[in-house]
């Protein structure tokens, strides 16, 4: 699951890097293109996330008509939000887009390829969602083969593309889009075939989980709503307060962006530790394992969070201290706010690991509900406000801003964790 999620963050870097060539005009068509069509994406990946949790409570079961329904039930509603997606972005993108280019070719080249990249969310609607069952299903190197497979095909197909070399005709940042495309085509077709290799027997179960295939869905939805909010309202809040970063001193302003891509790679070694806990906890009370083999197996998972917390940390260690020779062009003062960063890059790693093991073991208990209350309320009753008021009023400094993220974890510990020792996630029925 960590590989997947570095191939999938590192595919961007990578579509980043191939138009990089074509001058800035290219990257800022990309890049306004793939935030509008970012959007969608991300609540695909939201619902994706909450698929897998439902899989894993319905395989822990062996109730094959519960693991049809989730299937079918997480298909329809992935594939809608992809087609309304794409209608709202082919109805209003060519307005948004003119709206927010700086010149008229960039919008051109910006809705080119996001016309193209229609295809990339269609594709992740079904391939995401196929992917997220296999996790639940404890068939975790499904997913990453199918990005070993795609990964090659996007860079190759977009060089070829965006250049025009062995015969392909040059299309330049159009070509990125299709590259795309035909990579998450080939991979959505891989996943499929494997899907109907390994589960094609879940055609010929009869009957629906709840009664009917709509209340089926309605039940989905019940359950994924509160953790595709929670993941929405994270992305909405860090777009915010990037807005109210803008707002700071050009060297601090600098610093906190290029942090962001760091905090997103290295930490998905625990994110994704936390996420496949929170499957195996789902499969266990969906056997309805006996409450002391829970406890035994949380507290085992517990200590290789911190484990892999400390991973995390040891490589901003190693970032802050070869600042020097990874960014060896930015200013000296840019170079020592990112060192100055580091202790709250050491501290931070082992709050939110352990946070994390709480929510996603609550969410595996359904108890999904009060887990986005913890988050919503930690995002816009305190980070976004203190972020405004510590740029816009005081003028803090950007160690200031970042300990803001340290504080918030240190406010969502007690919530979460009196909620997981009350204990009454060991006795929930998942199959409800």
């Amino acid at each position: 699951m960590t590989l997947k999620a570095l191939f999938l963050h590192g595919t961007v870097v990578i579509d980043g890097f191939l138009l990089s060539s074509l001058g800035e005009g290219a990257l800022a068509a990309m890049g306004l293109a793939a935030a509008l069509g970012g959007i969608v994406l991300g609540v695909i990946f939201a619902f994706s996330h909450a698929m897998q949790i439902r899989t894993a409570q319905a395989f822990g079961g062996g109730d094959q008509v519960f693991l049809k329904s989730v299937l079918a039930s997480g298909l329809a509603v992935s594939l809608s939000i992809g087609i309304i997606g794409v209608a709202l972005i082919l109805i209003w993108g060519g307005t948004l887009i003119a709206a927010l280019a700086p010149s008229q070719e960039i919008a051109d080249q910006a809705q080119t390829y996001l016309s193209i990249f229609t295809i990339v969310i269609l594709g992740e609607a079904i391939g995401q969602c196929i992917a997220s069952f296999f996790n639940g299903c404890s068939r975790s190197k499904l997913p990453l083969y199918g990005y070993l497979l795609s990964v090659p095909i996007n860079v190759l197909s977009s060089i070829a593309l965006i250049h025009g070399l062995w015969g392909f005709p040059e299309l330049g940042v159009a070509g990125a889009a299709l590259g795309s495309a035909v990579a998450i085509t080939v991979q959505t077709l891989f996943w499929s075939i494997l899907l109907l290799r390994t589960n094609g027997h879940l055609r010929r179960v009869a009957g629906w989980h709840h009664t009917t295939f709509l209340l089926t869905v309605k039940r989905h939805l019940r359950f994924a709503l509160p953790i595709a909010a929670t993941f929405v309202s994270a992305t909405l809040s860090t777009h915010v307060c990037s807005l109210i970063y803008a707002k700071m001193a050009l060297n601090d302003f600098a610093a906190l962006t290029l942090i962001a891509p760091w905090n997103l790679l290295a930490g998905q070694v625990a994110m994704q530790w936390t996420q496949a806990t929170g499957i195996l906890v789902a499969q266990l009370l969906g056997k309805r394992t006996p409450e002391a083999v829970l406890d035994r197996f949380l507290s085992q998972a517990w200590k290789g969070a911190f484990v892999a917390a400390g991973v995390v940390a040891c490589v901003f260690l190693a970032m802050c201290l070869s600042l020097n020779w990874i960014y060896p062009e930015l200013e000296a003062e840019t170079r020592a706010i990112l060192f100055g960063f580091l202790p709250i890059l050491l501290i931070i790693q082992f709050p939110r690991a352990t946070n994390a093991i709480c929510g996603n073991t609550l969410r595996a208990a359904g108890d999904t509900v009060y887990v986005m209350h913890i988050f919503v309320w930690s995002q816009w009753a305190f980070r976004v406000p203190a972020t405004a008021l510590f740029v816009l009023y005081f003028d803090l400094s950007a160690f200031w801003i970042l300990s803001l993220f340290l504080w918030e974890e240190v406010l969502k510990f007690p919530a979460f964790h009196r909620r997981l020792w009350r204990g009454d996630w060991k006795r929930s029925d998942v199959a409800a």
